[in-house]
């Protein structure tokens, strides 16, 4: 992977940067749609290309791993065909899941012991096994095996729970430097900073992790339940050590209002489930604030669902309608808020980068902030 950094705004941290792989072009700060099992939830690919455009998606080992499992990933040729998808994939290592399945799994040093959520049935994460499985499906960026802590987390615990990381990442490092690419077009691999919301061990972490010399760096950990204040401290903590000459990605976050923040501390990739699973609940983002477009003012609101009209179903259907399909539980709403507010997100962190070019940023951020955070 090729990462050039174009600009770097003089008020804040922001920065606009390329990334090239063998898939192509990704220009930052950028957000990643989540498609977690080969699919994200509700959008043909066509639409996603063609209307919401992100450079690259995202996608998830440990779902990917338990269906459609890895042997038909391998026979299929690899995620990006198996799905139709031609541009870049991202794969988290699916430490985030194992962390969101307390009840359900044992984490040693070997590695971590978990049950299906779909059958019970029993399965290992090792850091080796989960580069070899990254190997076969094939994404073009693939992250290192950690723990997530939840929030809060007692201060010892975190301690050991980084160390443990730490250690898992040189194991994966070893590892995939004996396990050749699957297919043919290379993989870059990013770490992962964790350490809580602990300022001490968030900077220990990330010298550790900017030592390992990776193409890119990842930070884990935040947007578990801990406050935006506390999410933002350990971004300014963490990016001050971070090298500048390598994509920085803010795992799981966030908000609008959050990814604007977070661009500004120096972060230069995101995603989220966010737009899409708030779109399944009727919830839409726009850049003067937050509809939920169940309510019953929309009922007979004819204008259309967002005049900026980023994609098409904003300039082609109308609230009214919107809160029709709602209201009627028909799926039609659901697809329609879906590419409604990942459109939104791209438009976002895309207008964030024409802003940090034209050395404006800060002063659109800070409006933009005051203007999305409201319920319309």
């Amino acid at each position: 992977m090729k990462f050039t950094l174009e600009h770097t705004d003089s008020e804040s941290r922001a920065r606009a940067a390329t990334m090239v792989t063998d898939h192509g072009v990704i220009e930052t700060p950028i957000f990643m749609p989540v498609g977690t099992v080969a699919s994200v939830k509700g959008v043909h690919q066509r639409e996603l290309k063609e209307e919401i455009n992100p450079d690259i998606i995202l996608g998830n080992t440990y779902h990917l791993f338990l269906r459609p499992k890895i042997d038909i990933l391998k026979q299929a040729g690899g995620l990006h065909k198996f799905m139709g998808w031609d541009r870049n994939i991202l794969t988290d290592s699916g430490g985030y899941q194992v962390y969101s399945l307390s009840a359900n799994r044992k984490i040693k040093e070997e590695g971590v012991k978990f049950k299906s959520h779909i059958d019970g049935s029993t399965h290992w994460f090792t850091p080796e096994n989960v580069m070899e499985i990254q190997r076969v499906i094939g994404a073009d960026i693939i992250m290192a095996f950690d723990e997530c802590t939840p929030y809060p987390c007692d201060y010892n615990y975190a301690k050991r729970s980084m160390h443990m990381t730490h250690r898992w990442l040189d194991r994966c490092i070893a590892h995939l430097e004996k396990t050749p690419f699957e297919y043919d077009y290379s993989q870059t691999f990013f770490p992962i900073v964790q350490g809580s919301t602990y300022k001490d061990l968030r900077k220990q972490s990330a010298e550790y992790i900017a030592n390992a010399g990776a193409e890119g760096n990842a930070i884990g950990g935040l947007s578990v339940g801990e406050p935006a204040e506390e999410m933002y401290a350990m971004t300014e903590v963490v990016t001050e050590i971070l090298p500048e000459d390598k994509p920085r990605y803010l795992m799981g976050v966030g908000t609008p209002i959050n990814i604007l923040e977070n661009i500004a501390l120096g972060i230069d990739m995101f995603d989220c489930v966010m737009p899409t699973r708030n779109a399944r609940n009727g919830m839409l983002f726009t850049a003067h604030g937050t509809i939920n477009i169940k309510n019953k003012k929309w009922e007979d609101d004819f204008s259309a669902i967002d005049e900026m009209g980023n994609t098409f179903v904003d300039r082609e259907y109308s609230k009214a309608y919107l809160r029709h399909l709602f209201a009627a539980n028909e799926y039609l709403g659901k697809q329609i808020a879906t590419i409604h507010n990942l459109g939104f997100y791209l438009w976002l962190t895309r207008e964030a980068r024409k802003h940090i070019l034209a050395g404006d940023f800060q002063d659109w951020k800070n409006k933009m902030v005051k203007q999305m955070d409201k319920r319309l």
